[in-house]
């Protein structure tokens, strides 16, 4: 089994460790510059990019306004085209009934299309506690799981490897788990493909089972659509007998013509191509055609709870496209693993505390706090995500759920000794002559433009000051000027 999230320290301790790996960030920043240039072309090219990002985005709002009746309307279509919908409220409800289906045809083995959505809900792990292994079968996703790491992108999980990582993973670890790769591999991605192509060749030749996610779920026809760039999802979604689709309740589009308008915007917004290689579709079960036995999981999973959050519920128009993680400075330095989650970078740090709720976990509540606030991941969505004014939002929440705390954080502690000290005239005074002679004795530096900042604070104080200038206080206080000349005793000033 590869490794998991569980237990992951929050952001900060996390990010700390990855600013430390000089190739991971050699990396990422080569690989998010090399997809921002893709992505800026192409989306140069739409001359009404904009309105397509508005119209998209309510048509998300629309949807999930009623969203109870468009599920229902899913559910009523699969069924008619003899699928089998089953409502799983939680990660273990869904997983259980994967692993039924599996159960009741006698796999050990089940060949997966790449999805969020299943590393959400710990699938790879509940099925191998069930003795059944579940074979990744994107290239990226291949990659990580015989390297026992974790994903860190949602496009390219296994954005943090570089060429030569990858063949010594190939070489040591593909044997293991079927096919070998040559012994003569190469780092040359030809060679690396197409050692990758041969040892999952015999994976989909013999699989009875397969596993997926959707991008998109077309109400008014019961299709779920599938999109990819390298065609192993085709594989998974026609050769295997059996089928099970595990779909986020927010991925359903009322029409086709809505699904119309996703389309032109995920392709630019994340491989930067005008159109992806392979859009699949399917509807159900087609005698001797594909899967004879379909199963869809509608999951909700915490959905729910993000869609009673006025200010959050945009993040469920997400069509995970990762364009805002690939112009985010924080993600460019850090990485995904820094994020402790299978949805890492802005996106992340809104959708997790919003599915799990504020206030149960260090790890989720630090991740409102994993950004500059500087807007790019905005300007990008292609849905129009607000993410900066989720962030603060959560940020509240953050502080509200942790208000009646019997040891509060020393961030709640500076704000209430500063609320102690503004409360009254005699106190503020008497701080801001304290803070006039700390100045004069802790400053060490000049800020641009020349004024006075405080080297270092003791304490805790040193972490502001380790990273950031702080202008030294004034001498004398405004007060204190005031009192010397004479403007308290209405002189003119």
């Amino acid at each position: 089994m590869g490794a998991t999230f569980v237990g992951m320290p929050p952001f900060p301790v996390a990010a700390r460790e990855k600013l430390a790996d000089t190739q991971l960030r050699r990396n990422l920043a080569h690989a998010t510059a090399t997809i921002r240039a893709k992505r800026a072309s192409v989306v140069g090219e739409v001359p009404d990019w904009e309105d397509l990002r508005v119209q998209a985005a309510a048509v998300k709002d629309d949807t999930l306004t009623h969203l109870d009746e468009h599920l229902l309307a899913l559910e009523e279509a699969l069924t008619a085209r003899g699928a089998t919908v089953h409502w799983a409220r939680d990660a273990a409800e869904a997983c259980a009934v994967v692993a039924q289906v599996a159960r009741a045809h006698g796999v050990d083995e089940v060949v997966k299309v790449k999805s969020m959505v299943t590393a959400e809900i710990g699938l790879n792990e509940a099925l191998a506690d069930e003795g059944i292994a579940a074979v990744e079968t994107d290239l990226a996703e291949l990659i990580v799981q015989l390297g026992e790491d974790l994903p860190s992108h949602i496009l390219v999980p296994a954005i943090h490897r570089n060429r030569a990582e990858i063949r010594d993973i190939f070489r040591s670890r593909m044997a293991a788990a079927g096919r070998a790769a040559p012994e003569d591999l190469s780092s040359e991605p030809a060679e690396l493909a197409g050692a990758a192509r041969l040892h999952l060749r015999e994976k989909f030749l013999n699989a009875t089972m397969a596993v997926s996610g959707a991008n998109f779920a077309v109400a008014e026809t019961g299709t779920l659509v599938v999109v990819e760039s390298e065609g192993n999802g085709r594989m998974c979604l026609t050769l295997p007998d059996v089928l099970v689709s595990v779909v986020g309740i927010e991925k359903v589009v009322p029409s086709w013509s809505d699904l119309d308008l996703f389309l032109r915007l995920l392709p630019r917004s994340s491989t930067g191509e005008r159109m992806n290689p392979y859009t699949s579709t399917w509807s159900g079960v087609t005698p001797g055609d594909g899967p004879q036995e379909v199963h869809v999981v509608l999951l909700d999973n915490g959905r729910t709870r993000a869609l009673a959050d006025e200010v959050g519920r945009q993040a469920l128009r997400c069509i995970r496209c990762s364009a805002c993680l690939n112009v985010c400075p924080v993600y460019e330095r850090v990485g995904g693993h820094a994020y402790g989650s299978v949805y890492p970078g802005p996106i992340g740090a809104i959708l997790n505390p919003l599915l799990r709720g504020p206030g149960h976990d260090a790890q989720v509540d630090s991740l409102p706090y994993a950004s500059t606030l500087c807007g790019a991941c905005a300007d990008v969505c292609p849905v129009s995500i607000d993410i900066p004014e989720v962030l603060v939002h959560l940020r509240s929440r953050v502080v509200d759920a942790h208000r009646g705390d019997r040891l509060p954080t020393a961030e709640a502690a500076a704000m209430r000794a500063t609320g102690w000290a503004l409360g009254d005239a005699g106190r503020l005074s008497a701080a801001e002559r304290i803070a006039g002679v700390a100045g004069r004795l802790w400053r060490g530096r000049r800020m641009p433009g020349g004024r006075a900042a405080i080297g270092w604070i003791p304490g805790p104080g040193s972490r502001w000051t380790g990273a950031r200038d702080l202008p030294a206080p004034p001498a004398e206080s405004f007060r204190a000027w005031w009192r010397r000349t004479g403007r308290d005793e209405g002189s003119a000033p």
